[in-house]
């Protein structure tokens, strides 16, 4: 396996470097996925366990001007590595300055991801080890565009001082509720007219929503307070657009959509 990749654009570099610290902020170790065209940074939780999954999708052409891998056959062309996003990030912070970036699978007693700054000329490595993790596809009943995420983290910062646990409801008529539910208290914050990502009509078989259900009803999911409060704390990407799809009693599932970037972040119901 080799994987060799070099950025010379300052903006892309910064980018990349806001979009690891994202994931940093959502979770201490992921799996990093390189394929020809794609990096992908995953997440999988035990949901047993109430643990959250994560997908975010890269493609490598909008960050890197040199990009060569070869994974485990032809047949297989993929690497996967298990990373620290935390360190990752840290050493992308450090050479902010430098002419150019590389990055490059290394073997120093293990497989190490190397980063090395042109001119500065430090390096700077993190072990990793090779696994394969990969998400399962939800399909959706309700897909809903999100309000300002900065509105959203607002609510459920207030929320939090009342219950461990929020529900998240929403409809295909772009109608979205927050709220809490205990022995002393109950506070719903409503939103409206947020719109509904326009799927196709066979949406139900691609992961969309079912188009045959009635728009007024409320699909809805009790999570985990903190960790939405996390994933909404960890965002850097500025999203262009954010959607939201909730399986009925069972996932929450985020979505940040940007020009050349897809995080995606899925949050277990519990009962």
């Amino acid at each position: 396996m080799k994987f060799r990749g070099k950025i010379i654009d300052v903006a892309c570099l910064n980018h990349f470097t806001r979009v690891v610290t994202t994931i940093s902020k959502l979770t201490k170790i992921c799996v990093l996925r390189l394929t020809p065209d794609n990096l992908f940074f995953v997440l999988s939780g035990k949901v047993a366990n109430g643990g959250v999954s994560m997908w975010c999708e890269l493609s490598q052409a909008n960050f890197f001007d040199e990009y060569q891998m070869e994974g485990v056959s032809s047949e297989d062309n993929e690497i996967c590595l298990e990373v620290t996003p935390e360190n990752l990030s840290r050493a992308l912070k450090t050479v902010q300055n430098a002419k150019a970036v590389k990055l490059k699978l290394t073997k120093k007693h293990c497989p190490c991801l190397t980063i090395a700054a042109e001119l500065v000329r430090l390096t700077w490595s993190q072990t990793v080890l090779f696994i394969l993790h990969l998400l399962t596809r939800v399909s959706s009943q309700v897909s809903i565009y999100l309000p300002p995420l900065k509105t959203m983290k607002n609510v459920v910062d207030r929320m939090k001082n009342l219950s461990n646990f929020l529900v998240m409801e929403a409809n295909l008529n772009g109608e979205m509720n927050l709220k809490i539910e205990t022995d002393l208290v109950s506070v719903t914050t409503h939103f409206k007219d947020l719109g509904n990502p326009p799927w196709g009509d066979d949406a139900s078989q691609d992961g969309g929503p079912s188009q045959s259900r009635d728009p007024e009803d409320m699909a809805q999911a009790r999570v985990d307070i903190r960790k939405l409060q996390q994933f909404l704390m960890g965002q850097q990407v500025n999203p262009s657009k954010a959607m939201c799809n909730i399986v009925h009693e069972r996932v929450v599932h985020l979505i940040l959509l940007h020009e050349d970037v897809s995080l995606q972040y899925f949050i277990p119901a519990v009962a």
